[in-house]
């Protein structure tokens, strides 16, 4: 089981940036595909955007292309959200997740769960 723990939630105005880290640890932390959902009061979780073990595959979800990126540090066993131009609409609770089996924009592909960090965009 891998270990992740979130940060750098908050609010934030529309228009403006936030970059969430997710610090990962345990078993074969640096070995697993990663990735982050978001889950706003009641939605169901939506995937957001994942990343390959080397970084150099980055796949997200079209609400967020373009204004968000993910990104890996492998030596520091973290992986980051690069949130631009935010929305009201982004605001939700934001998890990192990591090691999937099957459709990686599926919740239930991915086995490992931090405990999420909040992020509310004003108007």
């Amino acid at each position: 089981q891998v270990q992740l723990v979130e940060s750098g939630g908050g609010l934030v105005q529309a228009g403006g940036s936030l970059r969430l880290s997710c610090a990962a640890s345990g078993r074969t932390a640096q070995s697993n595909p990663m990735g982050w959902f978001r889950q706003a009061p009641g939605k169901e979780r939506e995937f957001v955007a994942a990343i390959s073990v080397s970084g150099g595959s980055t796949y997200d979800s079209d609400s967020v292309s373009g204004r968000f990126t993910i990104s890996r540090d492998n030596a520091k066993n973290t992986v980051y959200l690069q949130m631009n131009s935010l929305k009201p609409e982004d605001t939700a609770v934001y998890y990192c997740t990591a090691d999937p089996e099957g459709d990686y924009t599926r919740a239930e592909s991915w086995p490992d769960w931090g405990q999420g960090t909040q992020v509310t965009v004003s108007t």
